[in-house]
């Protein structure tokens, strides 16, 4: 054995080991007292939301980060519109004029009277409120909010938008849901793995290590965005919970299989655990690797959103890794098999259940008609895809979050009585010279209803012009008229003018959001073919496989494109779900890819082709099978959530991965293997682990333990 290869045996060996098991708690319990006080203070370093979310390099997004340079740059607009459709009372325009002076006791600014709309119907009081301090902006709008709704005559609707309003919705939002999904996560992985294992504290044991790796996860983040710049963002928090609990789950379902099966041969527990530890974890490191380096992908990304997701999820997918494969393996060995109390294994004695019977069942059926069991796998997988013709993405305000936050419900009822775009107008950064010429020309096209005098930065070198728009800035007319608007300001000579604001934002992400599909699918599939060749030596198998993702993403894609219309009544897809689906559908299917096919090949070497796939089913069905209904409920949880994105991306991922379980991994892909033959490992040859030889104290004997009753492992 190689110099590399035996420090990495010993590595594996360590968290098993007599002695190393104690080291390896040891080490997660400084790792964890270190943890707690810096993933405390991650919160306090993340970038704001909005900010991150705009791709990066465009106009928009400059324009955002040039508001800092403005005197109104460190405030955030509350608009308060109060409307009586039947016309303001003298009692209404009372409530109005007291609110008033009670916003100006928490205001940044200067609080206005009220302005009156044309209809006599409406009134509408802006609050600038310090967005300095993103908590205190929260607690102001709130206050603002309260005062609004508070102590109204009957009849007078009063409602808080503007971007105050949209953040302390969009704040809501994130807390219930961040909240709300934690416990739910923890409570389907709890029932998912009671049921699986039956077993009095076994199911608390991958949990509670999640819990550390998640802990982990929030230090690491903070140490690298304190040293080396990273940017973190609240945004994608969600995502990744979700992604941790479920993968990291997996990990440990895949690993517990091998410790139970090595359990039925080896006496010693330690033995045991070194043995299952060398032969599951390779395959969990390239899936590890897989997801990670998928996730990585996202690098090349201009939309923020994907940007900062993609070091986020690989940072989680590493520190999950390492928790997986040596606090958990040391904490098992140290409490030893009653864990598993009331279903000990016992060396020597074989376990054949119904899981076993069925995946044997399975297997043979398969057997019988391999090429008609695949063509058929595909077919119904081709006729779902067709599910998603006629998709349309690209959500409007109303539909970006479940019912109607108060914010929304303030810009329709400034949209019905005063120009649509009051809440929210187009801004022109200009050179400070050029401005009055910014602001004629903006005066002169179709579609702005007003121009607001032009406002000079604190160095006096540029200019801030805003214009309202007479359409709703999510409408396809603000759309032409932003266009319309680009061209003319780009046009004023010497004003280097860039364009901003809603309307001109969601085009760009929209724009971005193209460009990141174009970019990081054929990346991420290309990095994935190639672990995949790597890992199995071969290039027949991981072309397979990877067909077998993408059509298994394109079906589920078909089916959740059919619930959002007729089940839960979403008119579109949003922006991010298409590439943020396919990423995770793409890394995770390929997760048990690696976990069927390392087996797969492992059992091929031992007994023959086809053999060995029979039997690498039957071994990997019941815990595969088990893996993916965690992970698939994991991300169901993301449904809970308010905002519909979050939604859509746990729909479409726990569809794919619940296709993939049952369908793709279960029957295509060992029809597949069946039907090519030894061709399916082309040019390479697989080898099992029984014909190199043993390592001290193992045992490589298959008849050791009956063909298929080993317990599951990978």
């Amino acid at each position: 054995m190689s110099r590399p290869h035996r420090w990495a045996d010993r590595l594996l060996k360590l968290p098993g080991g007599r002695k190393g098991k104690w080291l390896t708690l040891i080490t997660w319990l400084i790792i964890v007292v270190a943890s707690v006080p810096l993933a405390g203070q991650l919160s306090e370093i993340a970038k704001d939301e909005l900010t991150i979310e705009l791709p990066r390099g465009a106009e928009s997004t400059d324009v955002a980060g040039l508001a800092d340079r403005f005197a109104d740059g460190k405030i955030s607009l509350g608009i308060v519109v109060y409307v009586r459709e039947s016309g303001l009372t003298a009692e209404d325009k009372a409530k109005v004029a007291s609110d008033i002076k009670e916003f100006a006791t928490v205001a940044a600014g200067e609080v206005g009277p009220a302005r009156p709309s044309g209809d006599g119907k409406a009134l509408t009081a802006f609050v600038p409120l310090d967005k300095e301090d993103s908590t205190a902006l929260a607690d102001n709008a709130e206050k603002v909010r309260n005062r609004a709704t508070s102590g109204r005559p009957d009849g007078l609707e009063a409602r808080l938008t503007g971007p105050a309003g949209n953040s302390l919705d969009a704040a809501d939002a994130r807390e219930s849901t961040g909240r709300a999904l934690t416990l739910i996560t923890v409570l389907v992985v709890a029932a998912l793995l009671l049921i699986t294992y039956r077993s009095a504290i076994l199911w608390l044991l991958p949990l509670l290590t999640v819990g550390v790796a998640f802990l982990t996860t929030q230090a690491v983040s903070y140490l690298l965005a304190k040293g080396f710049g990273l940017t973190v963002g609240g945004g994608n928090e969600i995502v990744v919970t979700a992604l941790l609990f479920g993968v990291g789950t997996d990990y440990a379902m895949l690993l517990l299989a091998r410790y139970r099966e090595e359990l039925r041969v080896h006496e010693d527990r330690h033995e045991a655990m070194q043995t299952a530890v060398r032969r599951a974890v390779p395959a969990i490191a390239a899936s590890a690797a897989t997801v990670s380096i998928g996730l990585l992908c996202l690098t090349q990304a201009d939309v923020g959103f994907n940007y900062t997701l993609g070091p986020a999820g690989g940072i989680a997918i590493i520190c999950g890794l390492a928790a997986m494969t040596t606090l958990f393996p040391a904490v098992l060995v140290i409490l030893g098999r009653w864990v598993f109390w009331p279903n000990v294994p016992r060396a020597g004695v074989a376990v054949r259940n119904a899981n076993h019977r069925l995946w044997d069942r399975v297997g043979g059926r398969i057997s019988r008609r391999p090429r008609l069991v695949w063509i058929g796998s595909a077919l119904v997988l081709t006729v779902l895809a067709l599910g998603s013709l006629g998709l349309k993405t690209g959500l409007d305000d109303e539909h970006l979050i479940v019912g109607k936050p108060g914010s929304i419900a303030g810009q329709e009822l400034l949209a019905d009585h005063y120009p649509a775009g009051q809440s929210r107008p187009a801004e022109v950064i200009s050179k400070a010279e050029a401005a009055p010429a910014v602001a004629a020309a903006l005066k002169g096209i179709d579609g702005v209803a007003e121009v607001a005098a032009p406002e000079k930065s604190t160095d006096g070198t540029l200019a801030s012009t805003r214009a309202v728009l007479k359409d709703s800035p999510d409408s396809a007319a603000a759309a032409r008229t932003a266009d319309r608007i680009r061209a003319a300001v780009h046009a004023v000579p010497g004003a280097d003018a860039q364009v901003g604001g809603p309307t001109a934002m969601a085009q760009e992400k929209t724009e971005a959001q193209a460009h990141d599909r174009k970019v990081v699918i054929p990346l991420v599939l290309a990095v994935v073919f190639l672990i995949l060749v790597v890992l199995l030596r071969a290039l027949v198998a991981p072309l397979l496989l990877m067909a077998t993702v993408v059509l298994s993403y394109f079906a589920a894609l078909g089916i959740s494109w059919q619930l959002f219309q007729h089940v839960l009544g979403f008119p579109a897809v949003d922006i991010q779900v298409m590439l943020i689906g396919f990423l995770f559908l793409v890394a995770l299917g390929v997760d048990y890819n690696i976990f069927l096919i390392h087996r797969i090949r492992e059992e091929v070497g031992l007994r023959g082709h086809r053999a060995g796939v029979l039997s690498g089913l039957t071994s990997t069905g019941g815990v595969i099978t088990s893996a993916g209904a965690v992970l698939a409920a994991t991300f169901a949880a993301l449904t809970t959530a308010p905002q519909v994105a979050f939604i859509e991306i746990g729909v479409v991922v726990a569809v794919g991965v619940l296709i993939d379980t049952f369908l793709v991994r279960s029957v295509l892909v060992p029809a597949l293997a069946l039907d090519v033959g030894r061709t399916f490992w082309w040019p390479g040859r697989p080898v099992g682990a029984g014909t190199a030889p043993p390592a001290a104290g193992e045992q490589t004997t298959p008849a050791a333990v009956p063909a298929g009753s080993r317990g599951g492992g990978i």
